[in-house]
């Protein structure tokens, strides 16, 4: 990557986005987007998870928890977005404006998980609030874990383009 021209307080991200490369400079550091990034997962919890349903895109309303800048959220087992993540765990996810200042959100680009493990969903049901199940031992209760490929912050009044975290390495 070239960077001859960048001051020490920028960085310049590449995304690949199939034969497309988008260049975005900004006025951040690595560590202040991502702290960025996550005060606004910290903050918003009501987002929209996209997936593929026969190659169109469905979405829905989910409530997300973070741990870093990996998000969780529950769900039944015998759903069908289970059905669809199994299927391509590919997602796309949209999370923040209204609860943020300055009407800052995110943009994740993620690969999904469905997890069963105790462990993983004792954390959630205390973290999370406990609608839609009666109890953690719901044998239909399962966690979606997200891990992001990519995330764009956007709104951000620091900002004059989006910030753009390229995890996928």
């Amino acid at each position: 990557m070239y960077q001859a021209n960048l001051s020490k307080d920028q960085r310049l991200f590449l995304i690949i986005l199939g034969n497309t490369i988008i260049k975005e400079m900004i006025h951040l550091d690595k560590a202040q987007a991502i702290q960025e990034m996550t005060d606004v997962l910290n903050t918003s919890k009501v987002g929209v998870l996209s997936t593929a349903y026969h190659n169109q895109p469905n979405s829905r309303y989910m409530v997300f928890y973070n741990d870093g800048l990996e998000l969780y959220t529950k769900t039944n087992i015998n759903s069908i977005k289970v059905a669809e993540i199994h299927n391509n765990p590919r997602a796309y996810i949209l999370l923040g404006y209204n609860d943020t200042k300055q009407r800052s959100f995110v943009e994740i680009d993620a690969n999904i998980e469905v997890v069963t493990d105790q462990q993983t969903i004792d954390w959630l049901w205390e973290t999370q609030d406990k609608s839609f199940f009666s109890s953690k031992d719901d044998p239909e209760l399962c966690v979606l874990k997200v891990t992001p490929k990519t995330i764009k912050l956007m709104n951000d009044p620091d900002l004059d383009t989006p910030a753009t975290l390229d995890l996928s390495e």
